[in-house]
């Protein structure tokens, strides 16, 4: 649920969080109970989890000096044995 920012007159800034597509263009104040209407701000960027800062970084360093392989990875799929009955030549193919 996104946050926005309320200006009341005489208290200043009060974040309230709402549904998108309930927000109100004006709430009551918390603090002098007037009337706060709705700032223009920059979006919350930095509000995130440490998981989504942990990604955001990995990504970072991973730009800047990629991991450096020895080998080929190994296929982690499992080969199926080659079935050699001929009923199943005239088989449709997907």
């Amino acid at each position: 649920m996104p946050t926005y920012v309320y200006r009341c007159e005489s208290c200043g800034d009060t974040e309230q969080a709402f549904p998108m597509s309930r927000k109100p263009e004006a709430v009551t104040c918390p603090d002098c109970h007037g009337t706060a209407v709705s700032a223009f701000t920059s979006p919350h960027l930095g509000a995130g989890s440490g998981t989504v800062f942990g990604d955001i970084d990995a990504t970072k360093k991973t730009a800047e000096s990629p991991p450096v392989i020895s080998r080929v990875p190994s296929s982690s799929r499992r080969t199926q044995p080659v079935n050699r009955d001929p009923r199943h030549a005239k088989l449709p193919r997907a």
